[in-house]
């Protein structure tokens, strides 16, 4: 879709992604690449004495997650993108811990989408990521993207 058309569907939920698994071996691997490494990410038998039961994703590992799940079906392909790139985030919420082994999945609304200058577009999109089977999803924000065309 052109991102004329996209911007017709302000208002819109546009994408649903597919359902992703947060195992405990990508906690593991965020654990390693960010150096946080605190008990209730990776030490299983002392997540066990919480009130969350067991290990949790962190929750900036959750907010990462954002253009894998855009890119298994929650963000709709735009035609003639050359690139596109994180502008930042506002009013981000972490709602609920996910648990290891859980799935998780991305809802996306839009809300703007703008063209700044010739080719330039800036989409905004309200996302929440869903964790199956929770009643509260693990994270609430609003989400800016700019996408060159």
């Amino acid at each position: 879709m052109t991102p004329q058309e996209l911007a017709a569907k302000v208002g819109e939920t546009i994408g649903t992604s597919e359902w992703a698994e947060m195992s405990q071996e990508r906690i593991n691997q965020f654990a390693e690449a960010t150096g946080d490494h605190q008990f209730i990410h990776v030490n299983e038998e002392m997540a066990k004495m919480t009130p969350f039961g067991g290990t949790i994703a962190h929750g900036f590992l959750t907010l990462s997650m954002i253009p894998y799940l855009g890119a298994q079906g929650g963000a709709p392909r735009i035609d003639g993108v050359k690139m596109g790139v994180n502008y930042g985030g506002n009013k981000t919420r972490f709602i609920a811990p996910v648990r290891a082994g859980k799935r998780i999945r991305g809802h996306w609304k839009l809300t703007e989408m703008v063209e700044k200058r010739p080719g330039q577009w800036q989409q905004t999109c309200e996302i929440t990521i869903e964790i199956e089977g929770e009643e509260k999803p693990a994270l609430m924000c609003e989400w800016i993207t700019q996408y060159f065309v």
